[in-house]
C-alpha cells in the first residue's frame, strides 16, 4: 500500500469549550483543512454549580466528527492521530466500567469552596490560609487551592461531602480532556498540566512530576482514584475498534494524551520559545508566555505551573472575563429581553456596527473607565467580590463612548497582566502575538497595542489557536514535527504598532484604572460579602 505523504497527514483536533466543542482537521503543519462547531448545554444549579452532562459532550463531538468527514474528500488512513484540547478545571467521577456517576462538574462551580477553605485554613492566618500549609503548598506545586471553590480539588472535597455514595463509588476523577481520552482508548490517564489543579503533585522537577502523599493527607483523598500520569506528547493508544467504527476512523489511528485549553492555546499560538508572550481573548483572557524555571509569585497571584511542552513550565495569569464583557454589553444593555426590546432579534451585524461605533470618535474624548470585574478577578487582583462599573459618565456620554470604554477596559486590565509577567520574568515582551476571538476585531488590536505600548501580532485564524495547537501535540507526538518548527508554522496576519500620540493619554488612564480598585475594594467587599 502507497505511504500517506506528510502534507496529506492530519491530526483530529478536539477544543471542548464550555458552549460545546469545535473538532477541526489540523494538518502536521498546523492549517486548518475543515473544523465544524457544536453546541452543548450548561446547567446551573442553586448555590454556585455549573455542570454539564459528559454524553452530550461525546454525543456533540461524534455529530462534528460525522460532518467533517462527510463533507471532505478525506481518507480514513489520513487521519493519523486524535488529540484533545479541552475546558480546564472540570472534575468527571466514573467507575471501573468508565460510566460517569453523575455529571461533570466544570471550572465555573464554586460549591466547593466552603471545603476548600476549611482544608486550607490554619494559624497564623496570611489571606485566609493557614501560613504553614500555604508555605507548603506552594513548595510543592506552585500554588495553593484557590478559595473561590472553582479548582478541581473543590470539586472532589464537594463530592466527598455532599455526595459520599458517589465519592465511594467513584474508581478515578478524570478532567475533561481525560475522560474523552477514556473514551476514545479505555485507558486511565492524566497529564501533569491537566491534573494541575487538583494541587496534589510535586512539580518542583518538571520531569518527574508525581502525587505527592503529604497534600494527599492534608487533603484526605485517596490515591487510587486519581489515574497515572503521562506527558502532553505521549501515545496514550491506539483508538479502540469500536470506537473507531462509531466515528468513522481507522482502526489505526493513535490517541496523544493532549492538553488543557490554556496550554494548548499558547503552542498553537506559536508562542513555544521561553518568554516568548501569547495575549489570549476570548470569553475570558490571559496573558503568559513558557520559562524554564518554578516560581510563585502571590503578591500578584502568579505563578509558573506545568506547561505542555516537555521541560517547560508557563505563567498562569488570568481574568476572569474579556469578551463576556462585550457580550454583556450587547445581551443586557443594548439588546435585553425584556418589555422595552425594539427588536425581535439581535442583528447578525452586530459586531462590525460596533466597531464603527467605537471607531467613530476618539481614544481623546470623554475619557470614560470600564472595569472588567463582572465576575470578579483573579489576576492581578485575586478579588472575587469586585464588580464592573462605568468612571467618568456625563450627561456627555454616548453609546461609542460606552463601548469604547469596555474595549480599553478589557485591555486596561490585561496591561495588569503583562506588567505582572514582566516583572516576574524580569524580560520586557516587545512582541505579543493575539489569539481568541478578541483577536479577529483590528480596532481591538490596535487598543492593545497602544496600552501596552508594545507591538501586537494578530496571528491568522486566531479562533483556531486551541485547535492548532492540538494539531501541534499530535504531530509531535508522532515525530512528524519538531517543538522547534512551530514557531515557523504560524502565520501572521497582522502587525499594530503602538500609537504615540495615545501615550500620555493611556498612561494617564491606566494609572486612574488602578486607583478605582484601590480607592474602592472596601465598598465591593461590603457590597458583595458572600461572594
Amino acid at each position: 500500500m502507497q505511504k500517506v505523504s506528510k502534507s496529506n497527514q492530519y491530526t483530529l483536533a478536539i477544543d471542548l469549550g464550555t458552549s460545546g466543542p469545535k473538532v477541526a482537521l489540523v494538518s502536521m503543519e498546523g492549517d486548518i483543512a475543515a473544523s465544524a462547531v457544536e453546541t452543548t448545554d450548561l446547567i446551573l444549579k442553586p448555590g454556585g454549580g455549573a455542570e454539564q452532562n459528559p454524553d452530550n459532550w461525546w454525543s456533540a463531538i461524534k455529530k462534528g466528527i460525522h460532518r467533517i468527514l462527510a463533507n471532505q474528500n478525506i481518507q480514513k488512513k489520513q487521519i493519523i492521530a486524535v488529540c484533545c484540547a479541552t475546558q480546564w478545571s472540570g472534575t468527571v467521577p466514573i467507575d471501573k466500567n468508565g460510566h460517569h456517576l453523575m455529571n461533570a462538574i466544570i471550572w465555573m462551580d464554586s460549591r466547593g469552596a466552603p471545603y476548600v477553605k476549611k482544608l486550607t485554613q490554619g494559624w497564623p492566618g496570611f489571606k485566609g490560609y493557614g501560613l504553614w500549609k500555604a508555605l507548603n503548598w506552594i513548595y510543592l506545586t506552585g500554588g495553593i487551592p484557590t478559595h473561590s471553590g472553582k479548582d478541581s480539588i473543590a470539586h472532589i472535597l464537594y463530592i466527598q461531602h455532599q455526595y459520599p455514595d458517589i465519592y465511594d463509588r467513584t474508581y478515578k476523577f478524570l478532567e475533561p480532556k481525560d475522560y474523552l481520552n477514556y473514551r476514545f482508548t479505555g485507558q486511565f490517564a492524566a497529564s501533569p498540566d491537566s491534573i494541575t489543579l487538583h494541587w496534589l503533585t510535586d512539580n518542583r522537577n518538571i520531569h518527574q512530576i508525581s502525587y505527592s502523599k503529604r497534600l494527599l493527607d492534608w487533603s484526605g483523598l485517596d490515591r487510587e482514584k486519581f489515574p497515572d500520569l503521562k506527558g502532553s506528547v505521549e501515545i496514550l493508544g491506539p483508538i479502540l475498534p469500536d470506537v473507531a467504527d462509531e466515528l468513522g476512523l481507522s482502526h489505526t489511528t493513535q490517541i496523544v494524551m493532549g492538553s488543557p485549553d490554556m496550554q494548548a492555546a499558547a503552542i498553537g499560538s506559536g508562542a513555544v520559545n521561553d518568554y516568548m508572550p501569547h495575549l489570549y481573548i476570548g470569553t475570558s483572557a490571559w496573558l503568559t508566555c513558557h520559562v524554564p524555571f518554578k516560581k510563585t509569585d502571590i503578591f500578584q497571584n502568579m505563578a509558573s505551573l506545568p506547561a505542555s511542552i516537555p521541560g517547560k513550565y508557563f505563567i498562569a495569569a488570568e481574568q476572569e472575563t474579556a469578551g463576556a464583557c462585550i457580550n454583556f454589553l450587547k445581551e443586557q444593555i443594548f439588546f435585553p429581553d425584556d418589555a422595552m426590546r425594539t427588536q425581535s432579534k439581535i442583528p447578525d451585524d452586530f459586531y462590525e456596527k460596533m466597531t464603527m461605533t467605537a471607531q467613530s470618535i476618539s481614544p481623546l474624548d470623554q475619557k470614560v473607565i470600564f472595569t472588567p470585574w463582572l465576575y470578579g478577578e483573579r489576576t492581578p487582583f485575586d478579588d472575587h467580590q469586585l464588580r464592573a462599573g462605568f468612571y467618568n459618565v456625563s450627561l456627555g456620554t454616548q453609546r461609542s463612548h460606552l463601548i469604547r470604554a469596555v474595549l480599553e477596559g478589557v485591555a486596561f486590565n490585561a496591561r495588569c497582566l503583562l506588567n505582572g509577567v514582566e516583572s516576574f520574568t524580569g524580560k520586557k515582551m516587545d512582541d505579543i502575538h493575539m489569539i481568541g476571538g478578541g483577536a479577529t476585531s483590528d480596532l481591538w488590536c490596535q487598543i492593545h497595542a497602544d496600552i501596552f505600548n508594545r507591538n501586537i501580532k494578530q496571528v491568522k485564524d486566531p479562533v483556531q489557536a486551541n485547535a492548532r495547537g492540538a494539531g501541534f501535540l499530535g504531530a509531535v507526538a508522532l515525530k512528524e514535527l519538531d517543538w522547534r518548527d512551530i514557531a515557523e508554522c504560524i502565520k501572521i496576519q497582522k502587525i499594530f504598532s503602538p500609537n504615540s500620540k495615545y501615550r500620555d493619554h493611556y498612561n494617564q488612564m491606566f494609572k486612574e484604572f488602578n486607583n478605582i480598585y484601590k480607592n474602592n475594594r472596601k465598598m465591593y467587599q461590603r457590597l458583595n460579602p458572600q461572594s
